[in-house]
C-alpha cells in the first residue's frame, strides 16, 4: 500500500508540473498538488514509525 501511495504522489506531481508549465487549468492543478503532497507526507510519516 505504501508503494502505491508513493507512485500516485509522483504521478500527481508530474501531472501538476505539466499542467502548471504547459497550460493553466485553474484550481484543479493545485488540488492535485495538494493531494500529492499529502500522500508524500503520509508515506514519510508511516515510514518513520
Amino acid at each position: 500500500m505504501g508503494n502505491l501511495l508513493y507512485t500516485i504522489a509522483v504521478i500527481l506531481v508530474i501531472i501538476w508540473a505539466i499542467g502548471f508549465f504547459g497550460y493553466h487549468a485553474g484550481g484543479i492543478i493545485h488540488i492535485l498538488l495538494i493531494i500529492a503532497v499529502i500522500a508524500i507526507l503520509l508515506k514519510v510519516i508511516r515510514r518513520a514509525d
